[in-house]
């Protein structure tokens, strides 16, 4: 890649002075792609902070519209948004945020027909869904395209976040056999502070961008859990599981 133009040694100069980014880490990060599924209470804030990063390409997948009970979270939603399909809102403003980064919004629900072949287009995915069935749809794909999945779950003040890297650790199966039962309480019953999933995503974010610059720890074989009454953080030890159905030994 050619070197940074003057408006970007600019635009990235705090980036770059970090030493584990750099001239040539940004430049790394200018060549890479993120999928994000989900427009909502994590993907907002994971896709606003990747394209601030000057991430190269941001897919955003979604099929859902505005309403206005996503604006107490949803930071990529205004009010005159309500009604429209939530990757169009967002992709104006992630647009205008940043013109250095492409972004491409997928306006359909993410099912198992389509999602191997959307994974693949992109480096890594981050896990901004709301239900175990889409993000055990996406763990599969992740496993077959080997893309590193970052998995976040948030509810009322707590929240998880863990990264898996296909065959290399463990797949969200392995820690998550079954999706939870009917009766299991979910933000409609138990509410979400606004700013859980923003802590949540801005974890995942930064797991992203360690993983694309090829920096640090990341979060595979342990999973962050956070509680923000108490302002609490603790990991959790995970293994795969040899018996894993998706990622388990034939």
């Amino acid at each position: 890649m050619v070197d940074l133009s003057p408006l970007q040694e600019k635009r990235y100069h705090r980036n770059i002075q970090v030493p584990c980014v750099g001239v040539e880490g940004q430049k790394k990060l200018l060549r890479s792609s993120a999928l994000v599924v989900g427009a909502g209470g994590l993907g907002s804030p994971a896709a606003y902070y990747l394209v601030a990063a000057g991430i190269g390409r941001l897919g955003l997948a979604d099929g859902d519209v505005v309403d206005l009970t996503n604006l107490q979270r949803q930071i990529l939603h205004f009010t005159p948004d309500l009604g429209r399909p939530k990757v169009e809102s967002a992709t104006d403003k992630l647009r205008a945020l940043n013109p250095d980064c492409e972004v491409v919004p997928h306006n359909f629900v993410v099912t198992a027909e389509n999602a191997t072949q959307l994974v693949a287009q992109y480096d890594l995915v981050i896990d901004a869904t709301d239900n175990f069935a889409a993000r055990f749809v996406l763990n599969k794909a992740c496993l077959e395209t080997r893309r590193p999945f970052i998995h976040a779950a948030v509810l009322s003040m707590a929240g998880r976040v863990m990264t898996m890297l296909p065959y290399e650790g463990p797949c969200l199966r392995c820690v998550f056999r079954e999706p939870p039962s009917l009766s299991a309480k979910t933000t409609f019953e138990l509410g979400v502070l606004g700013a859980i999933p923003g802590l949540a995503a801005c974890l995942q974010a930064t797991e992203a961008i360690k993983y694309l610059l090829g920096q640090g720890e990341l979060l595979v074989n342990r999973m962050l859990i956070f509680d923000g009454l108490s302002m609490t953080f603790e990991t959790a030890e995970v293994r795969r599981d040899p018996e894993c159905p998706d990622c388990g030994t034939p």
